[in-house]
């Protein structure tokens, strides 16, 4: 087995094909809140979180006016967004209740909780917390057992600062 990669990497950014730049730019700022940091013209724009130079960009290079892939095709699975606190997930939420956005579904899964919905080209999108690692389930090894269980949404809305 090889060395294992530093353990300060980060995924740093995506990029998403979209079929309508402005369609997305709503979405993206303006449900889920992110601030536009550049833009080129109608063929790209990047968006972020707290002034970082980009999060998520979204280009028609070579999808304006597409369709999202069909079922059953290999591609991108689900882009995590992941917020600082519960609470912060909770405000999430509500911005896709306001809106009127459908949720694919909702999950706890012991070392996170998460919210998944698509975007409107279809691009999955999981909206997450994790949890503390000193609260993460273990085995009886000790080794990492993720599950996956229904999230409590009714719970989440009423969640707390602190």
């Amino acid at each position: 087995m090889s060395k294992p990669i530093h353990s300060a990497v980060r995924i740093g950014h995506v990029h998403l094909k979209v079929a309508d730049l402005e369609r997305s730019l709503t979405f993206y700022c303006g449900v889920l809140g992110f601030q536009l940091t550049q833009r080129y013209g109608m063929q790209a724009a990047f968006v972020s979180a707290g002034g970082y130079h980009h999060h998520i960009g979204l280009n028609t290079w070579d999808s304006r006016g597409g369709k999202a892939p069909a079922p059953g095709r290999t591609g991108l699975y689900h882009v995590a967004i992941l917020y600082p606190s519960r609470l912060e997930l909770a405000d999430a939420l509500r911005r896709l209740m306001e809106h009127g956005i459908p949720l694919d579904g909702a999950s706890d899964h012991g070392v996170s909780e998460a919210i998944y919905l698509s975007d409107p080209d279809g691009n999955g999108l999981e909206l997450c917390v994790d949890r503390d690692p000193a609260e993460w389930p273990r085995d009886a090894q000790g080794e990492l057992a993720m599950t996956t269980g229904p999230l409590d949404l009714k719970a989440l809305l009423k969640s707390k600062d602190g």
